[in-house]
Parts: structure tokens; sequence; C-alpha cells
């Protein structure tokens, strides 16, 4: 970038963060000044303001009193970003508001998706809601459908919605009601109003009058949902209209306290905010739905105009590490943009950076557990802080650094301690790490086998930096690899203040040849805001194909939103020659529901395209880089327009510097410790550095707000404009051997780990079906030699540990005849299958001069059809496992090589030569989505082929069993802790409806750490589909082990190696080979894990169920799982209307489901008062109810309707499920838990859940130890596409 002349006022660049503000200031003139300062001081009010007056104070020379407003008349213009939505989203600071929502739905944002966040926590955990107090709206709005015979449909009114499609007035707006009620919400105190009726994305005709009689009433903000994000999908729609109306009226409010801080209110000075989609905005504009990310997004755009560079296309991964929370974000030309995420446990509907927080930061917490390294996620927050903050806090990331020398106190301000007048303390910081040190050696010393070597401090230091550059590496490489994108061929440009010491090292893992850190990095934010554009949105919806037909539209609607977009700029005096527009459409295959937003940039328009340009090529271009293929006979349907005008500020702030011609000046020398050990290490001051000056590694850089470590091997140069640019060397090889050292242990957990995910990534990026692209139902595992599980991901419960039942099956019963070339296909349950639709594909690995396979790779998906006598695979009322689709044992998928369609297909299309059953109806699918399996289990072996180059194959199978090892101390030291204080024999009794009892007896060995697990007693096989096959009952075990070990442990075989699990043959959870098993999988296994918890004591059992819907005929078919109660613990009331134990399943949105499918959701909320009562009572189950718009086959698969969910303690148990027929003619007919039922037109199923079990008496005080127990917390909020992928991922 060229210099340019300075400007004729002033120019504020402000980033308001959490902690501190940073103020990038451009003078008349063109000097540069930049100030830190923190956000909250007793001694100023607001920090922004008050940064102002420090830069006019001094240069003009003339004394600024702080009780006075500033004089602007110099300031030319000031732009900020704020974190005041976010910390406000976070703390629950916002507005009071109500919600007004179409009649039914009261408890539709409580319910959400039905998924809970975190699936090993027993406390379910939810964000509350925003709002206060519901209202119920008489209203409704239900899609057109030609086909529908709805009695009556002919006299309710049509109307033309916004997207092309036509809607049915239901039921009409009834105002006259509502009025009352919003006096009565007014009466107390309530000003602010978020409106959500199902379908006024399409037609907001009733939003908007909503709207109008709020407004009259005195409401001072209503925000409606088809304004704020006129997005189809009520449940996002609605979470981001509550957010705009519970943050807006705070955004408000500060920025009037902020223009009150200036002459004349700034009236005449333009003042922007930053958005969270990295625009900016006029303050009058700044609103609260868009206000979330305003902070991060400037560094963004910061490294995105500074580090990337045309001409060479390199694209750029941004690693921002702060004290509290690390992001991690990509730019390769263009800006990465969700369209829904996440803050706080409230979705936004919003065009937002893809900005992924992954890691607390210099403050993340060092643990060592069970032999393990562990950083993090908890974070020592600014107070007290580290331990070297001197206010007595924890070890963390940056004690290590302090103690290993990267930090040097002497460069630090003196504002620690508890009279924050001193510097940071390095003995604080080495005594913890000598205790820490000497606690890591006699464990050490007490497991492993023959001679320990103790770790000095610094080892143990080094080990927690080599761990968490380890545990960053992990989301770089999901950003980069998940979408098709080489992680080596990246810059890393850092910046925040903790990154520095970390850059080389992590960009020397990821394979990365260069770092860039930029002059102004302490403060990048700040900077970034100087460079930004000014940006306008427009955007309506659509629900048109993507054809022909459709162009006129479609250019008629992106004129007009171009037109809106260069009014509004204009309007705040750009130039036609400034303002650029780009329209995007968001297209995905007819369907599927992986919509991608399309810009046609690089596709001119064709005779058979918009006019706009050709987005089909657009579209299956990237859909082709992101997932590796396209469906080319399918069609598109668009699902927004949407237009991005920018308005170019045309401000560059670069001046080059001017070569020193002498060598750089050393500031002093200091030791550093390395992997190599103690080194002498050079220190500069950046300020003092010129673009001619070259630093070998090691050295350390020292600038105002940051320290950069300069590894041995790296070498860092100044650009011309005085930013550094570090040119990464491979660093001096690390020999490991076989014997176990923690620190290798912890790294090797993190690489096994990453090896599963990206063997995930590339199943979902290559199968074809929506339960494995989409709702992402499939884990990938790695085995070692002898079939015991290392690591698997994600963590589907229902997966745990199975899937080594499966591997281990093989072993026994090829032997000799797993050969190199082969891959073998499995489903079977007595060969460690969970049910027929989940099949199992292995690939054994041999490595040169081994006869026997050295590990083993396998993936696990869920096939939405293998044949049997329903569609779907998943038949209510199975009566053998023939009957539920296509059986393969040790089928060989691929043989020498070659894949063996023709025999699949003949096995896929069997089941249709058994009387009532049909072969798979989805062949295409499978096939595509087996082939996607082999893939995947490809990208396994090839990267721990690398491993094993690396390490060598000794090396990588110790560290496979070490890792194996290290899990089973975690279950041991359990089961230790749980004989110490309830004794060493425990045992419970729970009951299926049918009667079939699930007998447990515990037996736990309190020296070893050992238990016997026996289900003797429980009932025989039943003639039915609830069979449980041995590998569902050892999930279940997996799974409530890890719930009560209660911190992240390696889920591998290590966990069952202490436990000797005992179940009769024959028996319901150990049925014969012939036996049906598909309830097994869904409801049998919820009971398994009721009677676990029940001996445990742990909690009060939850709905037990899954509450399996399917519908449909022969054009349409529909499955889902709906939520219950969850049970209460000791300390805590279980959560309503969730999804728990061994399911997660998303529940589909209210407007999807009415859209594509012939059904009406007439009512979807809480069953009030099902939950069992207690001192913590139970949470309670839903009410669903579908109406019927043709004729279809009803089917429920379902339990818990009989035998109630117990309390614990005196509790109270929960209410039973009940499944009711409501037919048109008047009758209601309770259907039972499992049924077959033809419906017509004007039927209602209305389906009750089961709520939770209460625990203990109600009024009693509870056990002292049990409330005394902490519950890990989280200090920094997840986000971004990698945390939507994983909350995606863990519910199914």
């Amino acid at each position: 970038m060229a210099a340019v002349s300075g400007p004729g006022g002033f120019q504020f660049a402000i980033d308001r963060g959490g902690t501190f503000t940073d103020v990038f200031a451009r003078c008349p003139g063109g000097r540069v000044r930049v100030l830190k300062l923190l956000s909250e001081d007793p001694g100023y009010g607001d920090a922004p303001t008050e940064g102002i007056r420090r830069v006019l104070q001094e240069e003009s020379g003339v004394a600024v009193p702080r009780d006075q407003p500033l004089d602007a008349s110099g300031i030319e213009w000031i732009r900020m970003g704020t974190t005041v939505a976010t910390n406000a989203l976070l703390e629950r600071r916002g507005e009071r508001l109500a919600l007004l929502v179409t009649r039914g739905f009261r408890d539709l944002l409580h319910i959400g998706s039905q998924a809970r966040p975190r699936i090993f926590d027993l406390e379910v955990a939810v964000p509350e809601v925003l709002y206060e107090e519901v209202i119920e709206v008489d209203e409704r709005l239900i899609p057109h459908q030609p086909g529908c015979r709805l009695p009556g449909k002919e006299t309710l009114p049509l109307i033309e919605g916004s997207t092309g499609a036509s809607l049915l007035v239901q039921r009409p707006l009834e105002l006259s009601a509502l009025r009352r009620e919003l006096e009565g919400v007014l009466a107390r105190g309530i000003r602010s109003l978020a409106v959500l009726l199902l379908h006024s994305y399409a037609w907001p005709g009733h939003e908007e009058q909503v709207g109008a009689l709020a407004r009259e009433l005195g409401f001072r903000h209503v925000s409606l949902s088809s304004a704020v994000a006129g997005m189809v999908r009520a449940v996002p729609r609605g979470y981001t209209a509550c957010a705009d109306a519970y943050l807006t009226p705070c955004i408000h409010r500060y920025l009037e306290s902020f223009r009150a801080g200036f002459a004349h209110q700034l009236r005449e000075v333009p003042v922007l905010f930053m958005r969270s989609d990295g625009g900016l905005t006029p303050m009058q504009h700044f609103s609260g739905a868009r206000a979330i990310l305003s902070g991060p997004a400037g560094g963004v755009v910061g490294y995105a105009v500074t580090t990337y560079r045309r001409e060479d296309g390199q694209p750029v991964i941004g690693f921002d590490m702060g004290g509290t929370s690390t992001d991690v974000s990509r730019y390769a030309g263009e800006y990465e943009h969700v369209f829904e995420a996440s803050t706080a446990g409230v979705s936004i509907q919003a065009p937002q950076l893809d900005i992924n927080t992954v890691a607390a930061g210099g403050g993340s917490r060092l643990f060592f557990r069970s032999g393990l390294f562990v950083v993090g996620p908890e974070s020592a927050g600014a107070h007290p802080g580290p331990a070297c903050y001197r206010k007595g806090g924890p070890l963390t990331v940056t004690d290590a650094n302090l103690c290993l020398g990267r930090l040097l106190p002497e460069y630090f301000p003196r504002i620690f301690g508890p009279g924050e007048d001193q510097p940071l303390c390095r003995e604080a910081a080495a005594r913890a790490f000598q205790e820490l040190a000497a606690r890591i050696n006699a464990f050490m010393a007490d497991t492993a086998a023959g001679a320990h070597h103790p770790l000095s401090v610094e080892e143990v230091a080094m080990g927690f930096v080599r761990v968490a550059n380890e545990a960053m590496c992990r989301p770089i490489r999901a950003l980069t690899q998940a979408r098709g994108h080489d992680t080596a061929r990246h810059v890393l440009a850092c910046f925040g203040g903790a990154g520095g010491q970390h850059a080389c090292a992590i960009a020397r893992a990821l394979g990365m040849s260069r770092v860039f850190i930029h002059k102004y990095s302490g403060i990048l934010s700040a900077y970034g805001l100087a460079l930004a554009d000014v940006v306008h949105e427009a955007q309506a919806p659509c629900a048109l194909r993507y054809e022909p037909a459709a162009f006129p539209w479609l250019d008629g609607r992106i004129a007009a939103l171009e037109r809106e977009c260069r009014d509004a700029l204009r309007a705040q005096g750009f130039t036609g020659e400034q303002i650029r527009t780009e329209a995007f459409l968001h297209l995905r295959y007819e369907g599927t529901d992986c919509a991608l937003m399309c810009s046609a940039k690089g596709h001119p328009p064709t005779p058979r395209s918009c006019r706009a340009g050709d987005f089909h090529a657009a579209f299956t271009s990237r859909y082709l880089v992101e997932f590796g293929f396209t469906i080319p006979d399918r069609a598109m349907v668009v699902d927004d327009v949407r237009v991005r005008g920018t308005g170019s500020s045309g401000i560059s702030c670069e001046t080059p510097l001017a070569p020193s011609g002498k060598p750089a000046r050393v500031e002093t020398v200091t030791r550093c410790y390395f992997e190599e050990g103690y080194l002498e290490t050079p220190v500069f001051l950046l300020e003092e550095l010129a673009c001619d000056h070259t630093v070998p590694g090691p050295a350390i850089i020292i600038d105002k707000n940051s320290t950069i470590v300069v590894e041995p091997g790296c070498t860092a140069s100044l650009t011309r404009f005085g930013d550094v640019c570090i040119a990464v060397g491979s660093g001096p090889p690390r020999p490991v051997g076989p014997q176990l050292d923690a620190v290798q242990l912890s790294i090797f957990s993190h690489r096994f780990m990453s090896i599963a995910e990206q063997m995930g990534r590339i199943l979902q990026r290559t199968a074809i079906s929506t339960n494995i692209k989409e709702r992402l139902d499939f884990s990938c595992a790695l085995f070692g030699p002898d079939g015991g599980l290392v690591s698997n991901a994600p963590h589907i419960p229902v997966h745990l540990g199975a899937m080594q039942e499966t591997v281990q099956f093989q072993i026994r019963n090829l032997g000799a005849d797993l050969r190199e070339g082969d891959v073998i296909l499995s489903n079977h349950p007595c060969a460690g299958g969970s049910h027929l639709p989940d099949l199992t594909v292995i690939t054994p690995v041999f490595w040169p001069g081994v006869p026997k396979p050295v590990f083993f790779v396998a993936s696990r998906g869920h096939h939405a059809d293998i044949g049997g006598i329903t569609p779907g695979s998943m038949p209510p009322h199975s009566k053998a496992l023939r009957e539920e689709g296509a059986v393969f044992v040790s089928f060989k998928l691929v043989k020498d090589g070659v894949f063996q369609e023709e025999a699949v297909t003949e096995a896929l299309m069997a089941p249709g030569r058994v009387p009532g059953c049909s072969g798979t109806r989805n062949l295409q699918d499978n096939l595509s989505d087996l082939r996607a399996q082999v893939a995947a289990n490809q990208k396994g072996i090839q990267l721990v082929a690398e491993l094993i180059r690396l390490h060598g194959l000794p090396v990588v199978q110790a560290y496979m069993a070490h890792i194996q090892a290290n899990a089973e101390v975690a279950v041991r030291e359990m089961l230790k802790g749980f004989a110490a204080r309830w004794g060493t024999a425990v045992e419970a009794e729970d009951r299926m409806d049918d009667g079939s009892p699930i007998r447990l007896r515990v037996q736990v060995d309190p020296q070893e750490g050992s238990a016997v697990f026996d289900f003797s007693g429980s009932g025989p096989e039943v003639y039915g589909n609830c069979n449980a096959p041995r590998a569902i009952t050892l999930s279940a075990l997996i799974y409530c082990l890890r719930c009560m070990v209660g911190q992240d442990i390696p889920l591998n075989q290590g966990c069952l190696a202490p436990v000797r699990v005992v179940i009769p043959r024959g028996s319901i959870l150990d049925p014969s080979p012939e036996a049906a098993v598909v309830g097994g999988n869904v409801l049998t296994s919820q009971r398994v894990v009721d009677v676990i918890f029940r001996a445990f004591g742990v909690c009060a059992a939850s709905q037990g169920c899954m509450n399996n819907v399917t519908f449909g005929n022969e054009r349409v078919g529909y499955y889902e799982t709906v939520a219950g109660g969850a049970g209460a613990g000791p300390r805590w009331h279980g959560r309503s209307g969730v999804h728990t134990h061994m399911t997660n399943t998303r529940i589909t949105d209210p407007e999807i489901l009415e859209q594509r499918y012939p059904v009406v959701l007439q009512r979807f909320e809480l069953r009030r008062g099902s939950g069992g009562a207690g001192r913590c009572r139970g949470g309670d189950g839903v009410i669903r109810e579908l109406l019927f718009r043709e004729d279809m086959v009803l089917s429920v698969l379902s339990e818990r309707r009989a035998v109630r969910p117990y309390g614990l303690q005196g509790g109270s148990p929960g209410a039973p499920g009940l499944n009711l027929l409501l037919r048109r003619d008047g009758r209601t007919i309770s259907l039972g838990a499992k049924t077959s039922v033809p419906v017509e037109p004007g039927d209602v199923f209305r389906l009750q859940t089961p709520g939770g079990g209460g625990f203990g008496r109600p009024g009693d005080v509870g056990d002292p130890e049990e409330a005394a127990e902490p519950l890990a917390s989280r200090s920094f909020a997840e986000r971004g596409s990698l945390f939507e992928y994983r909350r995606t991922q863990e519910a199914v």
C-alpha cells in the first residue's frame, strides 16, 4: 500500500473490548497515535471517550478536562467496534422483553432444537431464554399445497407470499384480546417486544399489524422476526428477533451516553460501528442482532487487508490469541461468512464473519489428570488471573511462557498484585510448577513400567506449551481441511497479546512456511476498523427453483435490492464510483438442507442464467470444492436473495520505513528454554528495527503490546512498512521412544482424535445422503492391532465402544482371510452391530514386513434405508431381524482393491425376497455413502501412516496402548472414589413397558478400582424389536462411565478395561442372532442407562425414550424423535423439553416441516407438571400435535407409557407418556406404545412425552457434600462454524 497524505481532522478507530480498549488515531498531518487503556476504570466513565480525550489533549498541548463535553469540531470521523452487545448477552443484562408468538408455540424457543449442548453433562445447562413473558397470538398461516385434502380448506383465504409461494390463512389475526394482554405487559414495566409468527418470513402482514398495535400502545422497541431476519426457519428467526429486542435498547443507551460526552452530541461527525459481517454501518443503524461480533470482526478485516496478497493468492489463517480466548478464521480473497451461528446459547440468523473461538487463550488453566497434560478449557480470567499476577491464581499458559523465559517481566507494566503496582512474579509461577512437577513425577513413578526419568520444572512447562499448541492446531486443521484446503499452503497471520509466543511452533506443526505479524498486531481490531468499508446489506426470502421460469422474478428482486443498497450508501455521502454491489443466491439441491450462499463473481451471465451471473455454475463449482461431488440431475432451490453493497472508504494508513544501513541493536540477552534446552536469546525492540534487518532465531522481539518469540530454525525480517515476517524452518527432529512420556501421551491423544475428526470431515464431504451429510449421523474411529478402540469422533452415545466389538469380531471371524486391499462391511448384531441401518466399513492396514494388520480404521454411518418391511428400515412392529433390512456379517465390500458394486447391490436388494419386505429403497445413496465411508477410512490410513513415518511403527503402536491405559486409570480412580463414598456393592432394577426386567448388580473392588457389572436376572429375548445387541449395552456403559468421571477422558477400549460385563445369553440384552433389534437401539439402550444411574444413585430417570415417530405414503416419508424431561440430580433440576442420554437428535423446524411435508404442526409446547416433584424437580415432557393433510400411515415406537421414570431419594416419578389419535369424526383413540395406523386428512396425532423423575423429598436440605461439589465451568464462549459442526455431530 502506498503512503498517503494526512487527514484534515482527527480520525479515530476504537475497539472497546471486554478488558482493554484499543485506540488507533490518525492525526492531522498524518501522525499516528496508538494507545491501550482499561475498558472499565473508576478514573473515567467511558473508555473510548477517554482515549479520544487523551489524544486531543496530547496533540493540542491544551488541557481537556474529563468533566466537560469534548469539542468534536476537529474530528473527521470515529469508527468503533464494541463488545457491549456480546457482554450483555453473555451476562444476561439486556432489556426486559416479552415474546409474542403464534398460539400453540409458547415454548418453541425454550425447546429450540431439543438437543442438549454437551452430551456427557447430566445437568443439562442451557442458557435461559431472553424473554420474561410470552403472549400467544391467535393467528395461523400454513403453506398452500396442491395435494392437500384438509376438510374445509376451500374456504380458507389464499395469499401470495413474498417468496413466490402461496399461503392459506388458517386462522385470521385477532387483535382485540391481544390489545388487553399487551396493556398488561406495559403495566408490568416491559417496554420491548419480539414478535415471531409462523411463516411471517413469506408474508409479514400479521406481524406488521401486531407491531403497529404495540407501537400505538407505547412500546419503545418492537423487533419483528420478518424484518430482523426474513429467512425461513422459525426457531433461529425467533432467537434473532429476541436478541434484537433484548440488545438494541442496550446499544442505544450506550450510544446516547457516548454521544453525551461530546459537544453537540457528535451531530456533525460521522460515527460508524462495525457489524458482525465485517462492514461498517452508521451509528443510528447499529442494532443488537448485527452487533455480536462487532469487536472481533475488526481484527479479521485488519489481517485480511494487510496480509493477503492478491498477486500470489496465498490464503491466510487469522490467529488471534488473547488472554481469555483464542479466535481462528480464514481469508482467501473473500470474507467467509456464516448465516446462522450461536452465541451464549442464542442462535442469530444474520450474516456473520466465520470467527471460531476455539480455546481460552493465555489464561487457559493447566491440569495433570490421570497421566495426561490438559490445557483448558477453563480459564483463570482477569481476576484472579494467572499465578504470576500475584493474586493467588492458578497455573496457566502465561505462567508456562514466563517460566521458560519467553515473557520478560521488565517489559510489562507494573499493574499486578493486590495494589496493582507490582511486576509479573516469575517466582510464584515457578513455585506452582515445582508443586505440579512433583505431583507428575510421583504419579509417573507409581504407574510407569521401568525407570521413570523425573521431569524438571522447565520440561513440565514446555510440555504444557506443546500440548496447548497441539490443541490449537486441531481446529485450524478442521477449518482448512474440512473444506478441501491444504493447511500447509496458508500464511499464519498472528495478532492478539499472546499469539506471538506460539506462532512459530503452531506454523511449524501445521507445515506452514510463513508467519505474518503486523506492526499493530496488539491493536489489530482497532486498526482493521480504519481499513474497513461501509456496508449495506439487503435480503429477501425465496422458495423457487433455480430455473428459466424463475429468472425474471430473481432478476427483478436482485435489481430492487441493489437499488436499496445504492440509495442507502449514497445517503451516507458515497459517490457512484465508490459503491460496489454483489448479488448472492442462497442455493441448495432440492431435498437437502445443505445450502450455500453463492456469488456469481467469476461466472458471467449466459443465455441460460440470470442477468446477475451464472449462479448454477457458481453453486456447482463451490459444491464440488467443499464436498467432492455434484448431483447433476437434481434441481436447485433458491432459499434467499441477498445483495451486499459496499462503500469504499479508500483509507490507507501505511508509511514505509527507511533502511537503517547498520545491524539491528540487541537490547539485552536472556536465557530462554526451547526443545534443545536453555539457549542464549537476544532481545530486540520492534520500534528500533528497520526494513533491512533480519533476526535469526532464537530471538525475542518486544513490542508495546505483545512479545514475539522467534524459535530456533526460524528467521524474522521486517517488511518495508515495519511488519514482522517470519520464515519458519523445519526445526530439529525430536526423537520419541515407545516408553511412556506424559507430554507425548497428551500430544498423541490430540493427534489420534484429530485423525478421527478428519476422517469424519472426509465422510461428511463425500457422502450424499441427508443422514450423513447434514444430520452427521456417523462415527469414525481408529483401532490398535488387537481391534481395541484408540479414538473415535464424534462421540455419538449409541456408537461408543460398539465399533470395537465389530472390529474384534472380524479379527476372530476372518483371521488370516483379512488381506491387504480388503475392506469389510458389517451390521449384524452378533458382529457388534447396533441396528441394521448403521453400516460399519472396516479397513485393516498392513505395513511392510509385518504379516498381520498393524492397525484398523472404521466408519459407521446411518443409512436412510436398507430394505425391510417399512421405509426407513425402522419398523415399530418387526418380530425378526430379516424384517428390518439387509444383513452383513463379514462382507468384503472391497476385495483386492476393487469395490464390489454388483455383490453389494445384490445383498442390499436381498430383503425383497422375504415376504412382505422390500430391498433397499435408496440404492444409489447407499452405494455413494459406502464409497464415502471407504474414502474416509483411506484418509485415516494416510494420516496414521504419516505418524508412523515420522515416529516409527513401534512408537505409534505403543502410544495407542498408552492412551488406552490412560482412560483405564481415569475409570479406576472414579470407581475407587465411588467405593469410598457409597460402598462396594450396589444394585438396581427397572422394567420395560411389557414387564421385561433389566437387572444390574455392581461389585466394586476398592483396591484395584475395578468392577463387575452383572446383568443376570434381566428378562429373556422378547417377541418384538426391543432386544438390545450386546454392543448397545457396552455403549450405554461407556456413556455412563464417562458421565460419572465428569471430565474429558479418551473414550476408548481402556474405559472398559477395569470392568467385567456379565450379560446372560438369550436375554433381552444379548438376544439370538435372528431377533429383531431396532427398538433395542433406540429404546432399551435408554433403560440400560437408567438402571446404571439408579444403581449408582447419580440422578433420577430421564424420559427413557426417544419417541420415534414416522409417517408417510407412496409419495413422501418422514422420521423424527421427540424430546421429553431430563431427570433431576442432587444439585440440579431436570431440564424440560430436551433429548437425554443415548440420543440427541435435533427436531425439524416447524416451517421446514410444513413446507416439505403434508402436515400442520398445531402445537409444540411443554407438558407442564409432567416432571416428578422433589427437592430438585424433574424436567417436563412436551406435547406435540400433528394435523395430517393427506392419507398416510403413522408409525410410533416408544416406551415409558406404562412404567414411569423413577425418582430418587424420595423424589416423585415423572409422568408416563401417552400417544393419542384424534380422529376427524371426534373420536379419541389411545394408540399404545408401539403401533402402525392409517390416518386421514383432518386426523390429529397428539404425542405427550414422559417427564423426568425428581430427586430428594420436597423441602429436604440435601447432602452438604453433594452441594459442595463444584461444576467445572468454561470461561470462554465457543462460537463459529467449527462449534456449530460439533454441535450438529453430537445432535444425533
